[in-house]
């Protein structure tokens, strides 16, 4: 198979995956039971790694020998909603415009997904040495939450792979770090009254407001500690609050305020260390709050946590890739957080490098450059023929 068949068939499997809706809050079965029919042909057969309650599953599957050595493809299935966006086109419908390929989920990252799937053949029938193992995982763009159950389970079963690749939109440069990223939920539950009458109640939103003061703060002091010369951009870590809603009038005490924000930490930064100022500040206002009337409080819950991705020195996983897509370039890393870091932190040679560029991912009128997966089906083509050796 040419690399240039191997881009054709990817275009016409990215098509089918584009057709099946799997935006987070959706199951993304529909899409584990197309990815099982198109391997069962080849007599692949998988495991999945399902969520509780059984409507969400990762999937992996070793194509060619089960022994050590062999390289993992990882991706996600879920995509971001297209709420609010507004499309040239059907999102959900493989559209081409020129040498673009529209489509949500089409460089984030399905347009992954279809050339790992569409390599399936050529991996099955070449003889190889080493394997290939496809990883499919849910629930990335809500906080990295499926891939920890599937990546434990890829440690337990299978013989020890050299290298994952994750392949996030890089234009099929690699990426050897990422920050970490880790979300938090604060309510503030304060006590209704008369917004004249102060002394008989507490608003929630006031209490707030004085909590994302010392966030704000915190933020600020991060900025003013990065590393200039370092890969990261920006070159430190960042926190912002991305959500807040709090009250029901302006002239009641707001009896709750919830608001949310993330903190991406650089490599070797521990996010709960960070924030352990903040969080003994919280449990003050709780303590405070409680004390005055009985309800009241502060509730700090942490909603994700994604370990960061640290370059590894002569690893592996970068050395296989960028021989694989023949780039010399400098050490990159990026600010957004992935499941490198999961795969890292349990002790597999890790590296991103796939097609399309992270600034047309969840973006209205989503694309994926048609040249890219013509570079991606070279990468995996190149592949093949290492693990053939």
């Amino acid at each position: 198979m040419t690399p240039d068949t191997l881009a054709a068939d990817a275009t016409a499997i990215l098509a089918d995956l584009i057709a099946i809706d799997t935006t987070s809050r959706e199951s993304n079965l529909a899409l584990i039971d197309y990815i099982e029919d198109r391997l069962a042909p080849l007599g692949v057969t998988g495991r999945r790694v399902s969520n509780a309650d059984g409507s969400k599953a990762n999937f992996y599957a070793t194509l060619g020998p089960v022994t050590e050595g062999g390289v993992v493809l990882s991706g996600h299935s879920d995509v971001v909603p297209v709420d609010g966006q507004t499309w040239a086109s059907d999102p959900w419908v493989l559209t081409q415009r020129g040498d673009r390929l529209f489509g949500r989920g089409t460089c984030d990252m399905k347009g992954y997904l279809a050339l790992a799937l569409a390599t399936a053949p050529l991996a099955v029938r070449s003889g190889l040495q080493r394997p290939v193992h496809l990883a499919v995982s849910y629930d990335e763009e809500v906080g990295c939450l499926g891939a920890p159950a599937m990546i434990a389970e890829i440690a337990r079963t299978l013989p020890r792979p050299a290298a994952v690749v994750v392949g996030e939109p890089t234009n099929m440069e690699v990426v050897a770090g990422h920050k970490g990223i880790a979300t938090w939920v604060v309510t503030v539950t304060g006590h209704e009254a008369h917004s004249s009458l102060t002394h008989l109640g507490v608003s929630a939103n006031m209490v707030a407001v004085r909590l994302m003061q010392r966030l704000a703060d915190l933020a600020e002091r991060l900025a003013a500690e990065g590393d200039p010369d370092g890969p990261f951009c920006p070159h430190h870590a960042t926190l912002t609050i991305g959500q807040m809603q709090g009250g029901t009038a302006v002239n009641i005490l707001a009896r709750e305020c919830r608001f949310a924000f993330d903190l991406r930490t650089m490599p070797g930064q521990d996010p709960e260390a960070i924030l352990a100022p903040f969080l003994h500040a919280c449990a003050q206002a709780d303590a405070s709050l409680g004390a005055r009337f009985p309800g009241a409080g502060v509730e700090v819950v942490r909603r994700s946590l994604t370990p960061s991705f640290a370059p590894e020195q002569d690893g592996a996983a970068e050395t296989l890739a960028r021989r694989l897509a023949g780039d010399n370039g400098p050490v990159r890393a990026v600010p957004y957080a992935a499941e490198a870091g999961q795969f890292q932190q349990a002790g597999f040679s890790t590296i991103i490098c796939g097609p399309g560029s992270i600034e047309q991912a969840h973006q209205p009128d989503e694309y994926i450059e048609i040249a890219q997966i013509e570079r991606g089906a070279a990468f995996m083509t190149r592949l093949i023929e290492s693990l053939r050796a």
